[in-house]
C-alpha cells in the first residue's frame, strides 16, 4: 500500500490522471473502472481536456463503473449514469457499446448481476479501479459488514450513507434506498487501485482502512490486502493517520529510486 498526502484535490487528480494516461499509452485497450460523487470529478475534466486539448484516444477504452441506483433511470438526474455522461461520456469518444454499469432495473437482478461479472472477465479485468471512501469506510456501494468476498449484488444502504446523500433530493420519497454495486472481492481483482479521499469528513475512514485491523464494519480496510494500491489524500483527509511521516518518507523514496530508475 502506498499513501500519497497532497496539497489539495486538484493534485490529487493529477496524479491519477497521469497514471491512467500512461497506462493508456502502453493499452490503448485499457479497461477502467470508474466511480461516481464529488471526488473523481477533477479527474474526469482532466480526461476530457486530455481528449479534446490533447487528441488523447479514448475508442478502445472500456468502463465499468462501480455502482447505481436501483430502480431509477438512466436519464433521472441523481443516476450515476446521468453522473457519467454530464462529466466524462459526453466529452471523451468512448463508444456507448463499452461503457457498463451493474444492473439496477427490471426482473431477475441477481442473474444479471452474475452475467456482470462474466462481463467483467471476459473483458481481461479491470486494469484501474478508481474509488472513493464514504464516511462510514464503504467503497462502492459496499456497506459496513459486506462480506470481504461479495461479488456485484444488489445492497440496501445505510442510514448514514441516506443521510449523507439526501441533500440531492428535495423530496424524500425520490431517494433510493437499495443500488447495485460491484463486490469487494471484485474490486480486488483490479490490478491496480487508486482510491482519492479529501476533507476531514473522511479522516476516520481513512484511519480505520490504512491503519485499522481488516474488518468487514470498515470495508475499506480490504484494500490491505491488494498488493497495488495507493490511497490519494490531502492534509485533511490524512490528519489521523499516525504513521503519516513514513508514508511521506516512503513516497519521497519511492520518486528518488524512480528518477534513478532503480526502480
Amino acid at each position: 500500500m502506498q499513501v500519497v498526502v497532497c496539497k489539495d484535490a486538484e493534485e490529487g487528480a493529477g496524479i491519477v490522471t497521469e497514471e491512467i494516461l500512461g497506462a493508456l499509452e502502453s493499452k490503448p485497450d485499457l479497461v477502467l473502472g470508474l466511480a461516481t460523487g464529488s471526488t473523481p470529478i477533477g479527474v474526469y475534466q482532466q480526461l476530457s481536456l486530455a481528449h479534446c486539448e490533447g487528441g488523447v484516444d479514448f475508442s478502445a477504452v472500456r468502463t465499468f463503473n462501480l455502482d447505481e441506483y436501483c430502480d431509477l433511470a438512466a436519464d433521472h438526474p441523481q443516476s450515476y449514469r446521468s453522473f457519467m455522461r454530464k462529466h466524462l461520456f459526453k466529452d471523451i469518444n468512448i463508444p456507448e457499446e463499452n461503457i457498463h454499469f451493474p444492473p439496477s432495473e427490471g426482473p431477475g437482478l441477481r442473474e444479471k448481476c452474475l452475467r456482470h461479472e462474466d462481463e467483467i472477465r471476459q473483458a481481461g479485468g479491470i486494469n484501474i479501479q478508481l474509488l472513493g471512501i464514504g464516511s462510514n469506510g464503504h467503497i462502492g456501494f459496499n456497506e459496513p459488514t459486506s462480506s470481504l468476498a461479495s461479488r456485484t449484488r444488489i445492497k440496501t444502504l445505510t442510514e448514514k450513507t441516506l443521510r449523507d446523500n439526501s441533500r440531492f433530493y428535495e423530496d424524500p420519497s425520490e431517494q433510493p434506498q437499495v443500488a447495485s454495486t460491484l463486490g469487494i472481492a471484485t474490486i480486488l481483482d483490479a490490478r491496480r487501485i487508486l482510491l482519492q479521499a479529501y476533507g476531514e469528513k473522511k479522516a476516520e475512514a481513512v484511519k480505520a482502512s490504512v491503519e485499522g485491523p481488516i474488518s468487514s464494519y470498515w470495508p475499506g480496510s480490504a484494500l490491505q490486502m491488494h498488493a497495488d494500491v495507493t490511497f490519494i489524500l490531502d492534509e485533511a483527509s490524512a490528519a489521523r493517520l499516525e504513521m503519516i511521516e513514513y508514508f511521506r518518507k516512503s513516497r519521497a523514496d519511492r520518486v528518488r529510486l524512480q528518477e534513478e530508475n532503480t526502480i
